[in-house]
């Protein structure tokens, strides 16, 4: 394979959207396209230094360093297909810190595993004045709902820090199968996560799993359904889907752990995704500690399977 001329040095100065960053992310980052084994090889010969010096891989950069990068010799690879521009997301939350996006289903969050863009790459797209987009958390492809992207480094390290202490309040509308008894329930079932044939990855209830807790309330019932919010108190992946499939409560649509007999007459009747929604969120502003409180009506096609729900099903109470 051909070998791309290699680049002169180059010098970078750290701006407030990079300070605090460790050096190794930094130069991941910067010098896409580049193995992060050949980045620390880079950073342990001395190759990179900050103010004319050494420094290891765990340096945190501060506005006003000075960065030397040496030049790096790349294999050629074929350009990959550019990001479309895709449809402006709708943003329900904005300030010079971070931004609330209500992401629509069938759209990851970010590219990779099979899929070549998500929300954050045409987010960037879209913005290409921003100096600094990151993801805050995640929601599954088919989920809907409120998702958060930081607009500053300092706002996605304390929202990180937020997240895992539990102080970033997250509720989400699932429809699931079944008919759901308890006004209030907490689920506590560890979760394992694991790869199944062809590298997909799963997640089952096991008692070597992680602890997950999620508490459960019930908002209205139907014959054969039962429409729940889920408030999350730990963020592991699948969670949701996991526990209530494994309480014997599948989500309807759900692809992965629900009824597939079930989706199909679903996907007849309209539903034609997972009924699964980021509706509430609720955490204190990073950098100012202000409440922040936010909220997201049901999709279209999700109040649209409920009205058909509500006209065919006969309603329970109690």
């Amino acid at each position: 394979m051909a070998l791309s001329k290699a680049p002169a040095v180059s010098r970078v100065c750290v701006d407030d959207g990079s300070a605090g960053q460790r050096i190794d992310n930094f130069l991941v980052r910067h010098c896409k396209g580049v193995p992060k084994s050949h980045v620390y090889r880079i950073l342990r010969s001395g190759e990179v230094r900050v103010n004319s010096k050494r420094v290891d891989q765990t340096y945190r950069l501060k506005e006003g360093d000075e960065v030397r990068i040496p030049p790096i010799r790349l294999a050629d690879k074929p350009e990959a297909a550019p990001v479309p521009m895709g449809k402006p997301f709708e943003v329900v939350y904005e300030d010079e810190a971070l931004l609330v996006l209500d992401k629509p289903a069938g759209l990851a969050v970010h590219g990779g595993s099979g899929v070549s863009f998500g929300v954050i790459e045409q987010l960037r797209r879209q913005r290409p004045e921003a100096r600094f987009l990151e993801l805050v958390h995640r929601l599954d492809r088919e989920t809907s709902g409120l998702l958060i992207v930081a607009k500053k480094r300092s706002a996605l390290v304390v929202l990180h820090d937020m997240m895992r202490e539990g102080r970033v309040h997250k509720r989400y509308l699932t429809l699931v199968a079944g008919r759901w008894l308890n006004p209030l329930q907490h689920i506590r079932h560890p979760l394992y996560k694991y790869l199944i044939d062809g590298g997909e990855r799963r997640v089952r209830v096991a008692p070597e799993g992680k602890p997950a807790h999620s508490v459960v309330r019930l908002v209205r019932r139907w014959a054969g359904y039962s429409l729940v919010e889920v408030e999350l108190k730990t963020g592991r992946t699948h969670q949701i889907r996991v526990h209530l499939s494994h309480s014997g409560f599948p989500l309807c649509g759900d692809d992965k752990y629900g009824d597939f007999a079930l989706n199909k007459q679903l996907d007849k009747d309209g539903l034609k995704r997972m009924f699964l929604h980021a509706a509430r969120l609720e955490f204190r502003h990073p950098l100012t500690g202000v409440p922040v409180e936010l909220s997201s009506a049901l999709p279209v096609e999700l109040e649209a399977f409920l009205r058909h729900v509500e006209q065919t099903r006969e309603k329970e109470h109690g």
